[in-house]
């Protein structure tokens, strides 16, 4: 997809999702159909879900699209705890060149995954995106995703 026709339709689904989730107050009802949008809007998720921080540290899978996940994810490994630990969105072109890579499904061949942070701004969980495709996320999808985050408190 385009640049120009990725940003087009991460705004439509932004304004769509703004309207869906106006007014609430349920996050994890918002992460639901967050998943859900995203993951039939864009047709190269492959796997679109939320990694949620329990009250021991824990990184655990939240509401999700695709394939059956990992429920817990080992601590300080993988592309989602590196979103995590830096603070920042993290793109990965090819999941297998990535150290410490957490392969809950081997389909998957690159990934994005957006800090979640509450009103706070303490990171709460992750949105973790994975393609079969390598290569498939860039800077547009960075700035799309972590908009469509900001929704959710």
């Amino acid at each position: 997809m385009k640049k120009k026709q990725k940003e087009g339709r991460y705004e439509r689904i932004f304004n769509q999702l703004e309207k869906l989730l106006e007014p609430h107050n349920n996050p994890l009802s918002a992460m639901a159909t967050i998943a859900a949008i995203l993951h039939n809007k864009m047709e190269h998720f492959y796997w679109t879900g939320f990694y949620l921080l329990d009250d021991e540290g824990e990184l655990m899978v939240g509401p999700y699209q695709g394939t059956v996940a990992c429920i817990k994810l080992a601590k300080d490994t993988g592309v989602c705890w590196a979103a995590i630990n830096r603070k920042e969105t993290v793109i990965v072109p090819d999941v297998n060149k990535f150290p410490g890579h957490i392969a809950c499904d081997s389909k998957t061949n690159s990934e994005i995954v957006v800090p979640l942070k509450d009103n706070s701004g303490k990171t709460v969980g992750v949105l973790d995106v994975d393609s079969r495709n390598f290569d498939s996320f860039d800077e547009t999808d960075a700035k799309g995703l972590e908009n469509i985050v900001g929704l959710i408190f």
